[in-house]
C-alpha cells in the first residue's frame, strides 16, 4: 500500500498498482469518487464526476456520429423472444447474459420479455416496416441507451450487468456501403480514442469466432493497459443481408426489383472510461487527458484565510472560463489536502495561488501528468495554460504508445509465446493458419485470446505460431479484460 501526502484525513490508502493492478483499478474508482456500488450486485451508480467524464466522451462521440449524416432516436428497453429469436446466431451469441421478464405485476406473461441486450432485432422490425423503396435508404439511426448483460464475473466501468452505451444501426442499399460505413464507424473510434482520450489503438479485424453474433464481419480498436492486458475499445460490424433475410427487410431498387438491405451496428461504453483508468492513471489516482477532462484546471487557493486570497482566486477563475473548463477548491481543508485530491481526481493542471504569487502577480502551475511546477506571470496565464494543456493531452498520447510498444512482442513458436506472455505480457505478435483449432489451443495454452487481425500486416514468420502449417496472417494475441 502505499500512503499520500499531507493531510491524513484526506483517503486511505492506494494499492500500488506494481502488488495488485486489480485493487489499485478498485481503490481509484471510489476514492475518486467515479461510482458507488448498486444495491443489485455488478450494478453501478455513476456519480458526477464520473458521469461529467462520460458526458465529455459523449458530447465527442455524439458530434462526430452527427458530422457523418446519422440521426440519434430511441428504442424500447423491452424485446419479445420471438423477435429475438428470427437472427438464430444472434440469440444464441446473447443467451447466456440475457435478463428476461416474465410478469407484469402479479400476472404471468404470455410471452417472456427481454431486458435489451443489443438494439439489432428492434431496427430489424423498424426497418423491415419502414424500409420500401431505394430512396428510403440509406438509414443512419444512433441511439444512446442503457442495456443489460448478466455477467458472471463483475467490475465497474470494465463489466456490469447495466452499462450505458452508444449504439449505432444503419441500413444500406449495396454490400459495398455497409462496408464502408463499418470502417468509416471504427475510424471514428479510432479518432476519440487517440485524439480525445490519448489511447493509442491496434486497428483490425476480429476472427470468425470473435466476431459479433449474426455479423459477417466485426471490426475492432484494441488498447493495452497498463498492466499488459488488452481491452477492446470499439467494435464496428458488417451483417451484410444476413439480418434483412431473416427479419424480411426488402426494397425495390431502381428497376423495380426486390433486394435484401445490407445493414451495419457499432458502438462504445462506459467501458471506456475503465480504459482511461487503466491507460493513464498512476499511485496517486486518475490522469485525466485535457480534452475530456471535466475540470481542466483547478484553482488552489494557499493561506485563503488571509485577505484578498479567495477574491483573487475567484477573480482568477472568472478570468479563465472562457478558456478552459476551471473550478476553485474554496473548501476548508488544508493545502495539502486539496492537493492530494486534485491528483487523485486527475485534472491536468493545478493552478496554486497564495499571498506571495498576489505580491508577485504570478501564479504556480502544476502539471498532473508529469508534476513539474512552473511559475507564470498573471499576464501570461491564458496563452501558458493553453499550450500546457494541449502539452499533456500529447504527453499522455506519447507516453501511452511507448509503453505499448514497449510490450508488443514477437513469437515465432508456443514456447516462446508462452514465455513471453508470463514475463512481459502485453500483445504478442504471431503468425496463424487460419484454423479455428489453433486459435482455440492458443487461448488454452496461454490464456490469451485473439484480439485483432491488424489491417496492417507483416509477415514475421512463414509458420502458425500454434500447429506449425503455413501461416495465413498475422494476428495480435493478448490477455484482456
Amino acid at each position: 500500500m502505499i500512503g499520500l501526502s499531507g493531510d491524513k484525513k484526506f483517503v486511505e490508502q492506494i494499492t500500488a498498482m506494481e502488488d495488485d493492478f486489480g485493487q489499485w483499478y478498485t481503490d481509484v474508482v471510489k476514492q475518486a469518487e467515479l461510482v458507488d456500488y448498486g444495491s443489485v450486485r455488478g450494478t453501478m451508480i455513476i456519480k458526477p464526476y464520473g458521469f461529467a467524464i462520460w458526458e465529455n466522451m459523449k458530447q465527442a462521440i455524439d458530434e462526430k456520429i452527427k458530422e457523418t449524416g446519422h440521426t440519434n432516436v430511441y428504442f424500447p428497453l423491452f424485446i419479445p423472444e420471438s423477435l429475438l429469436e428470427k437472427e438464430k446466431d444472434h440469440i444464441e451469441g446473447f443467451a447466456p447474459e440475457v435478463a428476461w421478464v416474465t410478469h407484469g405485476g402479479d400476472e404471468a406473461l404470455g410471452e417472456r420479455i427481454c431486458v435489451r441486450p443489443t438494439s439489432e432485432a428492434l431496427f430489424c422490425e423498424y426497418y423491415s416496416n419502414n424500409v420500401h423503396s431505394y430512396r428510403d435508404l440509406p438509414m443512419l439511426y444512433n441511439q444512446w441507451s442503457n442495456v443489460v448483460r448478466w455477467e458472471k464475473t463483475t467490475r465497474p466501468f470494465l463489466r456490469s450487468l447495466e452499462f450505458l452505451w452508444q449504439e449505432g444501426h444503419t441500413a444500406h442499399a449495396t454490400y459495398e456501403e455497409a462496408a464502408e460505413e463499418t470502417e468509416k464507424m471504427l475510424n471514428m473510434y479510432a479518432d476519440i480514442c487517440e485524439n480525445y482520450l490519448a489511447m493509442p489503438v491496434i486497428k483490425g479485424r476480429k476472427t470468425e469466432s470473435e466476431k459479433f453474433a449474426g455479423a459477417e464481419y466485426t471490426l475492432t480498436v484494441e488498447s493495452l493497459m497498463h498492466d499488459g492486458r488488452a481491452l477492446q475499445a470499439g467494435t464496428s460490424h458488417n451483417f451484410g443481408p444476413g439480418f434483412a433475410k431473416a427479419f424480411n427487410i426488402k426494397y425495390l431498387d431502381e428497376e423495380g426489383e426486390e433486394q435484401y438491405v445490407h445493414q451495419t451496428s457499432w458502438g462504445v461504453t462506459t467501458r471506456l472510461i475503465g480504459a482511461l483508468i487503466m491507460v493513464h492513471g498512476d499511485n496517486r489516482g486518475l490522469v485525466i487527458p485535457p480534452r475530456i477532462a471535466p475540470t481542466q484546471a483547478m484553482i488552489v487557493p494557499v493561506a485563503q484565510h488571509k485577505e484578498g486570497v479567495l477574491d483573487r482566486a475567484y477573480d482568477l477563475r472568472d478570468q479563465l472560463k472562457d478558456i478552459v473548463r476551471v473550478d476553485i477548491d474554496a473548501s476548508d481543508h488544508s493545502p495539502g489536502w486539496k492537493f492530494n485530491e486534485s491528483e487523485m481526481k486527475g485534472y491536468p493542471v493545478r493552478i496554486e495561488i497564495g499571498p506571495r504569487d498576489i505580491e508577485k502577480e504570478q501564479v504556480v502551475l502544476v502539471r498532473r501528468d508529469t508534476g513539474d511546477k512552473e511559475f507564470v506571470a498573471m499576464n501570461e496565464l491564458e496563452s501558458r495554460l493553453e499550450a500546457l494543456l494541449h502539452d499533456i493531452q500529447q504527453n499522455l498520447f506519447n507516453k501511452a504508445l511507448a509503453h505499448r510498444e514497449e510490450k508488443t512482442s514477437t513469437a515465432t513458436s508456443l514456447a516462446s509465446f508462452k514465455e513471453t506472455l508470463e514475463d512481459k505480457g502485453g500483445f504478442i505478435k504471431a503468425m496463424w493458419c487460419g484454423d479455428v483449432e489453433c486459435e482455440e489451443n492458443i487461448r488454452e495454452q496461454t490464456g490469451a485470446t485473439s484480439r485483432c487481425i491488424p489491417f496492417e500486416q507483416e509477415r514475421i514468420a512463414k509458420t502458425c505460431v500454434s500447429c506449425g502449417k503455413d501461416a495465413q496472417t498475422l494476428v495480435y494475441w493478448a490477455r484482456a479484460y
